[in-house]
């Protein structure tokens, strides 16, 4: 027999039976105030989005609003102000996963990546990102974003590179894997449709489906996290319980096996409802002005 109290219950996470959503808060604010990995990180305020231009003083305010309790931040942009937010960052004494947006605008990327290349040369940046998703939203092909990673790469080789994805990209594009240094991988079980009760399984799943062929390359969950307000998609079902309960046993999972993650996100952003739907604008730990909603 090889029983140990401490494993009980570890691959669903938490025992939220009999909890109350204000049982739930006080989880919530325990592992927050402990302390967690990262966070996706925006600075647009209300009414702005992007293309908005980004200033120096508003990424300090929302900065000194997350740093007592994350030690990373992810950043997913590196023009129109998102260029200065690595250096504030590390002037707060944060880690900072820096990313460069891709699109098929061309002219765009170059100026990503330059200002990319620059930051990480002036020290601001820990691990870099050349693009979010742009393979799942099919305006790059495979070529066209190895180039890049490689432009990347061969400009400053020191650094840790990679490319942010669904966790599935990486398993079915080999030539992807080869050039990353570090997998960024995005999991969302609520956007699979799984329900709440097996969302941890479901990420851990994910996961592992990845770390089976990373061949012991890093692996980081660039993107995670549950809505509390919005509209169901399939088994999953936005409410601040779930919200809740989604949180707590991500960051049990994180700290238990040292799972490297940015939870999504640090605030609430109202542009989001165009592309996302009305539960874009609810993934935040803090509401729209920057008030902690749990």
């Amino acid at each position: 027999m090889s029983f140990r109290s401490d494993k009980l219950l570890s691959l669903i996470g938490e025992d939220f039976n009999n909890k109350s959503t204000e049982d739930l808060k006080k989880l919530f604010r325990k592992y927050l105030e402990n302390g967690i990995h990262g966070l996706c990180y925006s600075s647009y305020l209300e009414g702005q989005g992007p293309g908005s231009i980004i200033t120096a003083q508003q990424i300090r305010d929302r900065l000194q609003i997350i740093k007592p309790y994350t030690t990373w931040i992810r950043t997913f942009s590196c023009t129109d102000g998102g260029e200065l937010v690595p250096a504030i960052a590390k002037e707060n004494g944060l880690k900072v996963m820096a990313g460069a947006w891709l699109s098929d605008d061309k002219e765009k990327n170059d100026i990503e990546i330059d200002n990319l290349v620059k930051l990480v040369k002036a020290g601001n940046a820990d691990l870099v990102a050349v693009g979010n998703e742009v393979l799942y939203r099919e305006e790059l092909t495979e070529q066209e974003l190895l180039e890049y990673i490689h432009r990347v790469k061969e400009q400053i080789p020191e650094a840790s590179v990679g490319y942010v994805d669904a966790y599935y990209e990486f398993v079915n594009r080999p030539a992807i894997r080869e050039a990353c240094d570090v997998f960024f991988i995005n999991c969302y079980p609520f956007w699979e449709g799984c329900h709440i009760d097996y969302s941890l399984v479901y990420m851990k799943n994910m996961y592992y489906s990845v770390m089976q062929v990373a061949r012991g390359k890093r692996i980081v969950i660039s993107e995670t996290g549950w809505p509390n307000i919005g509209t169901s998609f399939e088994a999953s079902e936005p409410s601040t319980d779930n919200a809740l309960r989604y949180f707590i046993n991500a960051q049990r999972w994180s700290n238990e096996d040292n799972i490297e993650m940015m939870y999504f996100s640090s605030f609430d952003e109202s542009w989001k409802t165009g592309p996302e739907g009305d539960v874009g604008a609810y993934w935040g730990l803090w509401d729209k002005n920057g008030k902690l909603k749990y």
